[in-house]
């Protein structure tokens, strides 16, 4: 069961991430068509703007990422036991030892980041040391362990990069557009101003609901790979139980103070505990659902 949650989830994470290549394709080729009268002219252009992005967005995001939220180095001797259970599951997952932070949050939380396993960072708060036990700290640095392992923290980097550039090439197109089109003030033909504005609302519209699918594509990717990384928690500390009571702890405790709202997807649970009606938005399953899920494994 648990080899198969894996296999689901990872076959789950290549389609979302082909839904992404998709939109970001529809919207290069339509820009492309509009300015250049060549589909494949836009798809080229909006690829390079993907790798620039992209490149901007990994220089340098564990140290970043950790200033946004607080995050203080520490060393082993500073709080050998949890430098011991990073360290443990790291050399079960045989991935390379990440860097530790303690964030000085009374919240229970925590998070993984960086560019790949060989750079990677594990940031918990103080809340989380206070109230979990071994047992239960381990299920987390595991999952977090995991989200390292399966390059989770660079599939966040790049889901992050292609809404981005999606929403810039679709404001980008409408903004020239609306720029250039000398239509929109020719005063000797309503009829050609009304097709102009017509054609912008249009554009508008539906890049919007592009911008809308891939945000909705992103948040799903996300929740699929919180899935991936608990299954993979279990499989490196060969005991869902105590993951099963860290979740149940950190869900009922007080929403974090410090986390940095753009970082929430990060977290090992929503630090700010929000999640909505339909849980379209959500960046994270619910806690109902993942124990579900964990108690069948």
């Amino acid at each position: 069961m648990l080899y198969q949650q894996i296999t689901k989830n990872k076959r789950k994470t290549v389609i979302l991430l082909a839904i992404f290549v998709i939109i970001l394709a529809i919207i290069g080729a339509v820009s492309g068509k509009i300015f250049y009268n060549s589909p494949i002219e836009g798809i080229m252009w909006s690829i390079f703007a993907s790798v620039v992005y992209l490149f901007i967005g990994l220089a340098n995001p564990a140290s970043m990422i950790m200033r946004m939220n607080h995050a203080i180095e520490i060393k082993e001797q500073d709080d050998p036991e949890l430098w011991h259970v990073v360290e443990d599951m790291a050399m079960v997952a045989q991935v390379s030892m990440p860097r530790v932070f303690i964030i000085e949050d009374d919240s229970p939380n925590a998070f993984a980041t960086g560019k790949n396993p060989q750079n990677s960072c594990i940031a918990v708060t103080m809340g989380l040391r206070k109230m979990l036990t071994r047992e239960e700290l381990e299920g987390v640095i595991g999952h977090e362990i995991s989200h390292i392992k399966n390059y989770d923290i660079l599939v966040s980097t790049v889901a992050i990069v292609l809404v981005a550039v999606i929403s810039f090439i679709g404001n980008l197109t409408c903004n020239v557009f609306l720029y250039f089109g000398n239509i929109f003030s020719d005063k000797d033909d309503d009829r050609n101003a009304n097709w102009g504005w017509l054609i912008y609302l249009f554009m508008r519209i539906f890049s919007s609901l592009l911008v809308f699918s891939a945000t909705l594509v992103q948040f799903a990717l996300s929740r699929n790979r919180e899935y991936l990384a608990d299954a993979g928690s279990v499989e490196l500390t060969r005991n869902p139980k105590g993951l099963i009571s860290a979740l149940t702890k950190i869900s009922t405790s007080a929403p974090m103070t410090v986390a940095d709202k753009s970082s929430a997807s990060l977290y090992f649970e929503n630090p700010f505990h929000k999640h909505g009606l339909t849980h379209l938005f959500d960046t994270h399953p619910t806690t109902k659902k993942r124990i579900e899920r964990l108690e069948k494994m």
